[in-house]
């Protein structure tokens, strides 16, 4: 099998529109979560969200092109923007060996609640034409596979909350079975509308906590209450080792490791098992490294939480064996099926700068989160291994490993 590097990153979220900027207010604790502007959450039990802010989207399309794609795949276009850019091939790259591993959990949710109200207002005679092509998950990969030129395999994830790290793996496999030399991996999410906060808040999966947002999402902490709604989009570029040292280009690490699960337990209800041997596979097909850092699903519900504890604490077998564990939900909420190209992008990050990530408002401890979250602050680290955790409704793991080469 081939071996997979990453060269290239890129990242847009609550926090920052680009991936420096954002790890810098990651890391600095930085909150952006605030009231929801996207929509009148006046007659919402939840009024809080984590919204990109600052973006605008003729700056990655043109103007009058804006109206015929979803804004997920607006943010999609500005986080593979960055990475491609980084990256930085040559004219010459043979584009029909590059191809796109796109993810979203939901797709074009605004656009499918827009053209809903139209027809139950205007008729059906008012939908638009660009609504179906602007809204289905994989244009995410289709607008981008345009912008970019790239010819090769074109891609989607759509596994909940695990899409984005799904996207990750599915990339790997190709480029590892021959299927393609180089990958760009895009994962995108903006479900900050009525229908998706007003979803979720009726499965009371998200915090109430609408007076004091920037404490709102507190995963690990015992009280906790909920997730916090995020947007956002990051992207990694993936090549074939040889290539990528051939050309010269700074490689963040190799992905030696990825597992994938199925509780078939609850359809929201996360378990234990499930995510252990997601865990349990990424890690052996690693080699058993040792594990410096894990950068945690912790989505800041009460059972995520103390389920990923148990599941980490299996896996080394207790808990003085586990390495330091942090979740930057707290920061930038949780972007649902961006959030795992999201959070990989900070681990890779965090690996190049020798820095944890803090798991912020961590407040008052719970015995059954008793790992080592590295609590409000960022703590200098040699990184040489890294882990990656996401877990999705209907039961869908997924894990990815780092290595610093």
């Amino acid at each position: 099998m081939r071996r997979v590097v990453v060269t290239g990153l890129g990242t847009i979220n609550a926090v920052g529109n680009d991936k420096e900027s954002s790890f810098k207010a990651i890391c600095e604790g930085e909150c952006g979560i605030d009231t929801i502007t996207l929509f009148d959450p006046e007659n919402y039990s939840v009024k809080i969200a984590a919204e990109v802010k600052n973006f605008d989207p003729s700056t990655v399309m043109e103007a009058k092109e804006v109206k015929k794609a979803d804004r997920f795949i607006h943010l999609g276009l500005k986080a593979a923007q960055e990475a491609m850019n980084e990256a930085n091939f040559s004219e010459d790259t043979d584009m029909e060996r590059f191809g796109i591993s796109a993810a979203s959990g939901i797709g074009g949710l605004p656009s499918i609640e827009k053209n809903s109200i139209i027809i139950e207002t205007k008729g059906p005679r008012r939908i638009s034409p660009f609504f179906i092509p602007g809204a289905l998950v994989n244009m995410l990969g289709g607008f981008i596979s345009i912008a970019q030129g790239t010819k090769g395999p074109n891609l989607s994830s759509v596994t909940a909350c695990a899409a984005g790290t799904h996207a990750i793996s599915e990339a790997v496999k190709t480029i590892m079975c021959g299927g393609a030399d180089k990958m760009l991996v895009v994962s995108a999410e903006c479900a900050i509308t009525g229908a998706g906060v007003g979803g979720f808040a009726s499965m009371k999966a998200l915090s109430t906590r609408n007076d004091d947002p920037k404490k709102a999402s507190r995963p690990f902490d015992a009280d906790r209450d909920g997730f916090i709604m995020g947007e956002g989009a990051a992207a990694l570029v993936l090549e074939v080792y040889e290539d990528a040292v051939a050309r010269g280009a700074n490689i963040y690490a190799e992905i030696v490791g990825f597992g994938e699960s199925g509780d078939a337990n609850h359809i929201t209800t996360p378990s234990l098992d499930g995510p252990a041997r997601a865990m349990k596979a990424a890690y052996k097909m690693a080699g058993e490294p040792k594990i410096d850092y894990i950068n945690a699903h912790g989505t800041s519900t009460p059972i995520n939480d103390k389920n990923e504890t148990a599941a980490i604490k299996e896996l080394f077998g207790g808990k003085e064996n586990c390495p330091p564990v942090s979740s930057i939900k707290g920061q930038i909420g949780h972007c649902l099926g961006a959030a795992g190209g999201i959070e990989a992008v900070i681990s890779l990050m965090a690996m190049r700068d020798g820095i944890i990530p803090p798991t912020i408002n961590y407040e008052n401890p719970d015995e059954n989160c008793d790992l080592d979250v590295v609590p409000n602050k960022a703590r200098k680290a040699e990184l040489n291994t890294i882990m990656s955790n996401s877990f999705g409704f209907g039961g869908t793991n997924g894990v990815i490993i780092f290595k610093k080469i």
